[in-house]
């Protein structure tokens, strides 16, 4: 294991989420206007409840922070539920003070997905850069819509989104037909520009990916592995999920 990884292991997924809020409020009260990349899916709904719940009983301030999502597919509406957007609303940003215009998520009805990649690139750069990026990890590595591929992709870019990918998503819809093809994502060096990332695990199905994402080679197979070339990472997991490393 590289020494700029630390390695968090809580006893379950409500502990897990319950760390990682702690260690986001922290990064919030320690510089209020903290620029912070946030994921979607299913591991980090348990961080948002929490963070929703330190808002409410313990006033944590989230007017003055800017957050960037990783991704959001294309083409959609923002109002679909299936939208990221939607997603956000739902779990954080419908139930706490962030102001509208410091929530940058990628617009999926742009006319043209490429121009909106690379604005919102600009816009993360014009920001300062991500103090705290939060991810998860793909059953396969990969990280936002960044998957297993030739090279790590770099920038924020529209991309198609696998057959695995979609497969996997087709829970969320009506059925796999529904689900959108591509995606607007950030790229692999618009991540590993963050300051400091946090990778959430949970469950012992993502044991493996954990294990090869952080004791394997570095390889564009594994788009997390890159991760282990960042000097300031964190991977918080439950027991489950670290039974590997």
């Amino acid at each position: 294991m590289h020494p700029n990884i630390q390695i968090i292991i809580e006893a379950d997924y409500e502990a897990m989420s319950r760390k990682g809020a702690q260690l986001f409020a922290e990064a919030m009260r320690a510089k209020p206007n903290s620029v912070f990349g946030l994921p979607t899916g299913s591991t980090p709904e348990g961080l948002y409840k929490e963070l929703v719940r330190m808002h409410k009983d313990e006033g944590l301030d989230f007017s003055a922070v800017t957050t960037f999502n990783l991704d959001e597919y294309y083409p959609i509406e923002r109002e679909s539920e299936q939208s990221y957007y939607h997603y956000m609303q739902k779990h954080l940003f419908g139930h706490v003070n962030a102001g509208e215009s410091r929530i940058n998520i990628p617009n999926g009805k742009a006319e043209d997905a490429s121009k909106e990649a690379a604005a919102y690139e600009e816009a993360i750069e014009s920001a300062g850069g991500i103090d705290l990026q939060i991810l998860g990890i793909g059953m396969n590595g990969h990280i936002g819509f960044n998957e297993p591929a030739d090279s790590f992709g770099a920038d924020t870019r529209h991309v198609p989104l696998t057959e695995i990918t979609i497969a996997s998503n087709a829970r969320f819809f009506a059925s796999a037909d529904e689900v959108p093809r591509h995606a607007v994502t950030m790229g692999m060096r618009s991540i590993m520009t963050a300051k400091r990332i946090i990778l959430m695990a949970s469950g012992e199905g993502k044991a493996g990916i954990l294990r090869d994402s952080f004791l394997g080679p570095v390889t564009p197979l594994v788009p997390a592995s890159v991760l282990q070339l960042h000097p300031n990472v964190i991977v918080l997991a439950d027991k489950d999920a670290a039974g590997l490393l």
